[in-house]
C-alpha cells in the first residue's frame, strides 16, 4: 500500500537557517511528515554557518544524520539524493531543493491519486523564479516574508540562462530521476496538470556562489560533465553587470509578475504546459544541467 503522503526527499546547501524554516513549515503545511535530507557543506564555508544550520534543523526536528563536506562535483547532489530515495523505501518521493517551494494543483495526496489512475508514475513542474519587485538580490529577513520580499515570478531560468526549466516534483520510488530533477529518462508527466516551483535561489550572496561555481568547474577543482552549469551562471553574471547589479523585471521576454506561495499564478495551467512542451535545451547544453540545484 503506498503510504499517504509521498517523502521529502532533498540535498540541503548551505542556505540561510530562515530559509531552511520556511521551508520546512511550507512542505509540513503541504502535509508532508516524513523527511530525508543529506546537508552538503564546501570547504569555503565557514563552520559556524554549519554549526548554525544543523542546530537549526535539529530544532526543526529534521534529520541530521546524513551531512558532508568538501567539493560540490556536478555528480555530488544526485549521488545524495539517490542515497536518499533507497533509504525513503517504497512510495511517492517529493523531491525539491533547499529553494524551492512547490504549488500543486490539488492536493498532495490527490495529485499522486490521479497520477496513478493516469498510468502515470511521475508528477511534473514548472519553475518560476521569484525576485524582489525591483529585480536588486535581496537580503532576505525572516520577518518580512517569501512572498513580500520576492513579490515577482518569471521566466528567468530558460529564457535569459537557457536552463531546463522542467522539474520532477513526484516520482515513485521505482524510477530513475536524472541529475537536477529535470527528467525521468522514459516517463512523462501530465502536461496538463503541471506544480509551479517557486524558485527563490536570486537573493543576497548568491552571486558569490555564481562566480565561484565558475571558477572551480573552470579550473576542474570541482568536476562537471558538461560546461551547462558554467554557460548558465556566466550569463547570470553578464546580465546583473549590464544592469547595475539587479535581474531586470522589466523585460517583457521574462513575463515578471506579481505571484504568491498560496495558489497556482493564473493561467498557470496553459502557460506551464505551453513552455514544457516547446522547450528544447541548447546545442551546448545537452544534456546538460542547470545552476537550479542547490547553491554551493
Amino acid at each position: 500500500m503506498t503510504p499517504a503522503f509521498p517523502a521529502l526527499v532533498a540535498v540541503v546547501g548551505p542556505v540561510e537557517p530562515a530559509l531552511l524554516t520556511a521551508w520546512t513549515a511550507h512542505y509540513r503545511q503541504l502535509g508532508v511528515e516524513r523527511f530525508h535530507l543529506a546537508f552538503h557543506f564546501p570547504e569555503h564555508v565557514p563552520g559556524a554557518w554549519r554549526h548554525q544550520m544543523l542546530d537549526t534543523a535539529r530544532a526543526l526536528d529534521l534529520p541530521t544524520g546524513q551531512v558532508s563536506t568538501g567539493p560540490w562535483h556536478e555528480h555530488t547532489n544526485t549521488e545524495l539524493r539517490d542515497a536518499l530515495r533507497e533509504q525513503a523505501g517504497p512510495g511517492w518521493h517529493l523531491l525539491a531543493d533547499s529553494d524551492e517551494f512547490h504549488t500543486y494543483p490539488a492536493p498532495l495526496t490527490e495529485v499522486t491519486t490521479a497520477a496513478e489512475e493516469n498510468g502515470r508514475a511521475v508528477v511534473g513542474a514548472l519553475m518560476l523564479d521569484r525576485v524582489s519587485a525591483d529585480g536588486r538580490l535581496a537580503l532576505w529577513r525572516p520577518e518580512s516574508g517569501l512572498d513580500r520580499a520576492f513579490p515577482l515570478g518569471g521566466h528567468l531560468t530558460h529564457r535569459l540562462l537557457h536552463g531546463d526549466p522542467r522539474k520532477i516534483v513526484l516520482a515513485l520510488s521505482d524510477v530513475a530521476v536524472a541529475s537536477g530533477n529535470h527528467r525521468a529518462p522514459g516517463r512523462q508527466p501530465d502536461p496538463h496538470a503541471l506544480a509551479c516551483v517557486h524558485h527563490f535561489k536570486w537573493r543576497s550572496g548568491v552571486l558569490d556562489d555564481l562566480r565561484r561555481r565558475v571558477d572551480h568547474f573552470t579550473t576542474g577543482a570541482w568536476t562537471e560533465h558538461t560546461p551547462a552549469v558554467r554557460t548558465e551562471a556566466t550569463r547570470l553574471l553578464q546580465h546583473i553587470d549590464r544592469h547595475q547589479g539587479r535581474i531586470d523585471v522589466s523585460d517583457p521576454r521574462l513575463g515578471f509578475r506579481h505571484v504568491t506561495l498560496d495558489g497556482l499564478p493564473d493561467g498557470w495551467a496553459a502557460e506551464a504546459a505551453q513552455i514544457h512542451a516547446a522547450w528544447r535545451p541548447p546545442r551546448q547544453s545537452r544534456p546538460g544541467s542547470t545552476i537550479s540545484s542547490p547553491s554551493p
